[in-house]
């Protein structure tokens, strides 16, 4: 049996009027599931003419202060992680 995370997939389409040459189109939070099942929605949705990205919605960190691990969301700004120093010194 698998372990299950949460994902969430991150869907652009192309678009060649922005610098990136793409934009986000939307983000698709998935309560705990395997891998082999994201993937395959991952797959579903580029078969569509999207470009897909998975990401794991939390990483576990550690505190730069006390030294403790904690989990935040992954695209958390590095300036509002409890892990970077610039958080601590506002």
């Amino acid at each position: 049996m698998s372990a299950t995370k949460e994902y969430t997939l991150e869907i652009y389409k192309t678009d060649r009027r922005t610098k990136e040459g793409r934009r986000l189109v939307a983000k698709q939070e998935f309560a705990p599931v395997t891998t082999a099942y994201i993937n395959a929605v991952a797959n579903g949705k580029r078969n569509l003419g999207f470009d897909v990205e998975i990401f794991e919605t939390w990483i576990t960190k550690k505190n730069l202060i006390s030294g403790k691990e904690y989990q935040e969301k992954y695209d958390t700004p590095h300036f509002c992680s409890a892990s970077s120093e610039s958080y601590w010194s506002m």
